[in-house]
């Protein structure tokens, strides 16, 4: 099976599902190398070319693993990386960094672990509030000046951080957590995206696995990153399960006529609706360490929906309790 291609904003052409990487590190329990890579390798033996990593997966190692891969098939990949954060996501993060001279640094650092002479895609992780993201930038396309970067991208940042950005040089990518049941970037972001001629690439887009009906919070391991979440909390998982039921009835109603569909196809195909619906390129990242699930996840692109399906999807999307982040100001949402 090969996955469709679409092109985000600045020309960049990708695989209409992509592989975020951070699934690969132990951010959701411990990992064996060596399914890891499997599991990319399938990826693209599967048209899933568009694969998302970051500096601080793993401490870099994220970035040693999909090395692999790319001295093998880089031809084949579509890479993106990105930097800013500092420490990493089971520990917590210590800082952001979005100064001209830590971008320099970072892809340096980034294209001696991928061992890559280019990034496709290169993005601002998070937006460090005490530089003027005019200098993160401009600093950002010196390097596709200097060849080292071909496309930029900016994560999680509003709709006015985002056209400040554009007014410098041209960005292929907002990501951003968007699911069904993280839709904030709907109100500023999305539509900001489809006026400039960005693409959307959404994080998450299984809200961490949980709108899978797989996921038990009160289960998580210790070391389990989306403990510092809010909506995993007990007191807000009991509401959430809504969305869930909404997610699972609207696969058994799928099935029963005629298109099987599992709640994490279910989850990727409305996203892919949304964009079709909002306007803009959508390009959803899930992550897994099972190869399997990237076969499941290539279904969500045949599923269509019925207008019933949207509006129960919508309702319990509303009905959503706790914030999406451990730190709002992180993310856009804390800052619109």
């Amino acid at each position: 099976m090969n996955a469709a291609t679409v092109q985000l904003g600045d020309g960049l052409v990708v695989s209409l599902l992509g592989f975020g990487g951070m699934a690969l590190t132990p951010v959701y329990g411990d990992v064996d190398p060596a399914e890891a890579l499997a599991t990319l390798h399938h990826a693209v033996d599967a048209g899933v070319s568009f694969i998302d990593t970051a500096d601080i997966y793993g401490a870099g190692s994220n970035e040693e693993l999909i090395s692999k891969l790319l001295k093998e098939r880089r031809h084949e990949v579509q890479l993106a990386t990105k930097f800013g954060l500092v420490g990493n996501p089971a520990a917590g993060y210590s800082d952001i960094r979005g100064d001209a001279a830590y971008v320099r640094q970072s892809v340096d650092h980034s294209l001696q672990r991928l061992g890559t002479d280019t990034i496709d895609l290169y993005y601002m992780h998070r937006r460090d509030l005490r530089v003027p993201i005019a200098e993160t930038v401009e600093a950002m396309a010196g390097l596709v000046q200097a060849g080292k970067v071909r496309h930029l991208g900016l994560s999680e940042v509003t709709a006015e951080e985002l056209r400040e950005a554009v007014s410098i040089h041209p960005i292929a990518a907002v990501q951003s957590e968007w699911s069904i049941w993280s839709r904030d970037v709907e109100r500023h972001v999305v539509p900001a995206a489809a006026e400039l001629g960005v693409g959307f690439v959404p994080y998450s887009p299984l809200g961490r696995g949980f709108l899978t009906g797989t996921v038990d919070g009160s289960k998580l391991g210790t070391n389990d990153f989306r403990r510092k979440i809010p909506r995993f909390a007990a007191t807000a998982l009991d509401a959430n399960q809504g969305v869930v039921a909404a997610v699972q009835s609207v696969a058994a109603e799928l099935a029963a006529a005629g298109q099987p569909a599992t709640p994490a196809q279910v989850a990727l195909a409305w996203l892919l609706t949304q964009g079709r619906k909002l306007g803009l390129p959508v390009v959803p990242i899930p992550g897994t360490r099972r190869a399997a699930r990237i076969d499941e996840n290539l279904g969500a692109l045949t599923l269509d929906f019925t207008a019933a399906h949207l509006e129960k999807l919508d309702a319990a999307a509303d009905a959503v309790v706790g914030s999406r982040s451990a730190d709002p100001s992180w993310v856009s949402e804390g800052r619109e």
